[in-house]
């Protein structure tokens, strides 16, 4: 059963005055479909479904956003949120669309050791403003992806078993509840909606800012190492056992991408099945030499681009591309992995899949392990990301062609998946990548981001703070659909 099939209500028509009324109570523009801007403003990175609102308020400040959620309340419309489009989970198919993206306020207090970000901010302009100082956020591989959502699923990053989840450093959040009320959070203020904010926050309400701590790294030894097809065995191998015995200063992920011969790609690449180890280390350049030694031993390299670099060229590591395209995804959190295992996902997943498929195995623990916040599945020791790329971009199910290039991809994911279940504890919010809310089987990917304790307190959370689900939209929505509309999300 889908989303779109559950018993919810519809929502009502628009009255133009009332759409009037809203345009003279907020600062930024107010779009319905038709206008100049509206589908500029809908798009986002995620490309496989874009959002088809009734209004979207391009919102310039929390004022904004208090007045949109007012009025979807008022009207009777479910509310989404988008930055970035990144982590697009479902669309907003006639209701309300507040786009943060116009907020744009960055200030780094050097002193206190924190940064003051709105709900538009993206990566790269906290590292931009925090590296002059020697500081560095808990930022993730890819600087065009937006803070608040990252941070509000947890966020794995760059430096993240030396100094775990980015959720993990917030120290406040200004929050709009379904009520329409502006409110500031702390742990003293209120501790059980703040925390669940931290790894949980998703379906709460609209983040207008958020502060949060910065870490003193003002350089780094990292880079990829990158081997060819004939080594993938050996390089998987290898990468395993080696995660074995590195220090928490060190994080690492593995990604495996079978390149498509295709002329726009740099020649290396071209056609090539390859795998990318990434590294980012804190400690010095020559014992991350000494490091790396056991895999730079699996033998000749495509590439070897290890070196030391400012903090503020971090986003070289990975490399992720920066233009918008349609892709989805999945991903397990996993408390062990042997080499037989990855071995099968990467004959699945290879260049003899029905699709490009790109795998990423990201290596947890050290100071992932423990935190204030409500981040499921701690205790993974890995987590495999899928991600398959789309070549029929649009609205999403029901486009032509898309469905079965969907149910395809998702099929392959499944039987990816299915050959690590013996390690599996659960999915990462921020990995899930694709539209998961039209999933037959959403109810069961909401439930396995948190542990079973852990979800029914932020269910229960959601139903207090949204009785009316004024918020849908999001993975989190799934398990509550039996109430009115599902429940909600903001989306990187």
């Amino acid at each position: 059963m889908e989303i779109n099939d559950l018993d919810l209500p519809s929502a009502p028509a628009l009255d133009p005055a009332s759409v009037a009324a809203l345009v003279a109570h907020v600062r930024g523009p107010v779009l319905v479909p038709g206008d100049d801007g509206y589908d500029a403003d809908r798009s986002g990175f995620q490309l496989a479904r874009q959002h088809r609102p009734a209004v979207i308020v391009g919102a310039r400040c929390a004022e904004d956003v208090v007045a949109a959620v007012r009025f979807a309340r008022a009207q009777g419309l479910p509310v989404a949120v988008q930055a970035t489009g990144h982590g697009l989970s479902a669309a907003t198919d006639g209701g309300l669309l507040i786009s943060t993206r116009r907020m744009a306020g960055v200030r780094v207090d050097a002193a206190a050791g924190t940064a003051h970000v709105e709900a538009g901010v993206v990566w790269e302009q906290v590292i931009e403003a925090a590296a002059p100082h020697g500081l560095a956020p808990l930022n993730g591989s890819s600087p065009g992806v937006g803070v608040i959502s990252y941070t509000l699923g947890g966020g794995v990053g760059v430096l993240a078993r030396t100094y775990g989840f980015a959720a993990d450093q917030v120290r406040s959040v200004d929050l709009v509840t379904a009520d329409g009320r502006l409110r500031h959070l702390t742990a003293d203020s209120d501790p059980g909606l703040f925390r669940a904010l931290l790894g949980g926050g998703h379906g709460l309400g609209v983040v207008t800012a958020m502060e949060f701590g910065l870490v003193p790294v003002a350089r780094l030894y990292g880079g990829q190492l990158v081997f060819g097809g004939e080594q993938i065995d050996e390089a998987l191998t290898a990468y395993l056992r080696w995660t074995e015995t590195v220090p928490d200063e060190l994080t690492s992920s593995l990604a495996l991408i079978a390149y498509p011969d295709l002329p726009q790609l740099p020649e290396p690449l071209r056609g090539r099945y390859l795998a990318q180890i990434r590294i980012a280390y804190t400690g010095s350049a020559a014992e991350g030499e000494r490091l790396v030694t056991p895999l730079r031993a699996v033998g000749p390299r495509v590439s070897d681009e290890l070196r030391e670099m400012p903090y503020a060229e971090s986003h070289t590591i990975h490399q992720d591309p920066s233009d918008p395209h349609a892709y989805d995804g999945d991903n397990a959190l996993l408390s062990g992995l042997d080499a037989a295992a990855l071995r099968r996902v990467a004959e699945l997943t290879g260049p003899a899949a029905p699709m490009m498929t790109v795998v990423q195995l990201k290596h947890l623990g050290g100071a992932l392990a423990d935190g204030p916040g409500a981040v499921g599945h701690r205790g993974a020791r890995y987590a495999l990301l899928l991600l398959s790329l789309l070549s029929t971009a649009g609205d999403g199910p029901g486009s032509d062609g898309h469905d079965a290039e969907l149910a395809a991809v998702r099929a392959l994911h499944a039987e990816a998946l299915a050959a690590v279940a013996p390690w599996r504890l659960g999915r990462s919010v921020n990995f899930l990548f694709g539209g998961h809310g039209d999933r037959p089987d959403a109810a069961e990917v909401a439930r396995s981001v948190h542990e079973a304790d852990e979800h029914r307190r932020l269910a229960g959370l959601r139903t207090r703070h949204d009785p009316e689900n004024v918020f849908r939209f999001h993975p989190a929505g799934a398990a509550t659909a039996h109430r009115t509309p599902a429940a909600a999300t903001s989306s990187g």
